[in-house]
C-alpha cells in the first residue's frame, strides 16, 4: 500500500508557495505522494488557485513523490491544452506525474455558470474523446481526431511525456454506477467514490464494497499490467488505520489517499499537523 495526502486546490492551498511547502513537508514526512482537486469555482467567497501551477510549484520543491490530479474534469478543458500541461509537467518533476480524470462533479456551479455541458452522459463520452486525443498527441506522432464532441486536424505535439509508453492515467468512478469503473479498466487506475448522485448519498469506503469495485474492475481488464485502486477517506486523527489499511490492501486497494474534505469536520490545522507526522501506516 502507498500513501497519498489529499487536499483541495482551495482555502490554504490557493498560494502556490504555500502548496510547495506542504508538499516538501509530505516529501520529507514519508508519503508516497500528494493530489489535488481540480476546481475552477467552488463558490464567490472562496480562493481557489489553478491545479497545474499547484504542481509545477511542487514539482521544484520536491524530488520524489507522485504528483497527482484527483481529478480533472476534462470535459470542461480542452484536451490539446491539457495534453500540454501534462507533459510540461512530467518533464519538470521527471516522470513523476499521475494524471486523474473524470467527468466533473457537481455541475453547479463548474459548467452551469459558464454554459458548460450539463448532461453527465454527454460528459461520459466527452471525457472518453478527450483520452483518446490526449494520448493520440502523446505520441509526438502526427494525430488527427473527428468525433462527435471534438475536432483535432492533423497535428504533432513534441515534446513527447518522459514517462512512456505513456503519462499514468487514472479515471474516478461514483460506485455503485458501473460505466465509469469499466472506462478506468481501460486504463492504469481507478479512483473510486463510494455515492450514488441518483440518491444523494454517501457510502464508506469498507474494505468490503473496495473488494466488490476491485473485482468488478479485474474482469473488464484486458491488460496484464499493474492497475492501480487508489481509495480515498477522511479519517479520524485519533483512530489506529492498521488494521483497516491492511483489510483494504487484501481488498485490492494499492493507494490510501488521505483526505482534508471541508465539509466532514476534521480540524484543518489538525490534519496538517498530523499528515507532517508521516503517513497513517509504516
Amino acid at each position: 500500500m502507498k500513501y497519498c495526502a489529499d487536499v483541495p486546490n482551495f482555502g490554504c492551498w490557493s498560494d502556490p508557495r504555500k502548496f510547495a511547502e506542504f508538499a516538501r513537508g509530505v516529501e520529507e514526512a514519508g508519503w508516497d505522494g500528494i493530489s489535488v482537486w481540480d476546481h475552477i469555482l467552488v463558490g464567490d467567497d472562496h480562493a481557489v488557485a489553478d491545479p497545474w501551477i499547484l504542481l509545477a510549484a511542487a514539482a521544484m520543491t520536491t524530488s520524489r513523490i507522485r504528483l497527482m490530479t484527483m481529478v480533472t474534469p476534462l470535459p470542461r478543458r480542452h484536451p490539446w491544452k491539457l495534453a500540454r500541461e501534462c507533459v510540461s509537467l512530467d518533464l519538470l518533476s521527471e516522470g513523476r506525474l499521475t494524471l486523474g480524470v473524470g467527468i466533473g462533479w457537481p455541475t453547479d456551479p463548474e459548467f452551469t455558470r459558464f454554459g458548460g455541458e450539463t448532461d453527465l452522459r454527454v460528459r461520459a463520452d466527452m471525457l472518453e474523446e478527450g483520452l483518446e486525443i490526449l494520448t493520440g498527441l502523446w505520441t509526438g506522432e502526427p494525430f488527427e481526431f473527428h468525433g462527435e464532441h471534438y475536432q483535432l486536424e492533423r497535428s504533432t505535439f513534441l515534446p513527447r511525456p518522459l514517462q512512456q509508453p505513456r503519462i499514468p492515467i487514472w479515471a474516478a468512478a461514483m460506485w455503485p454506477r458501473k460505466r465509469p469503473v469499466r472506462r478506468a479498466a481501460k486504463w492504469d487506475g481507478l479512483a473510486p467514490i463510494t455515492y450514488n448522485p441518483d440518491t444523494d448519498e454517501w457510502g464508506a469506503p469498507t474494505p468490503e464494497v473496495i473488494g466488490e469495485i476491485a473485482e468488478y474492475a479485474a474482469s473488464h481488464r484486458e491488460s496484464a499490467d499493474p492497475f492501480d485502486l487508489a481509495v480515498a477517506g477522511t479519517r479520524r486523527l485519533d483512530e489506529d488505520m492498521g488494521d483497516h489499511m491492511a483489510q483494504l490492501e487484501a481488498a485490492g486497494a494499492t493507494w490510501w489517499r488521505d483526505c482534508w474534505d471541508p465539509w466532514v469536520g476534521v480540524d484543518h490545522d489538525e490534519w496538517i499537523a498530523d499528515v507532517l507526522d508521516g503517513p497513517p501506516v509504516g
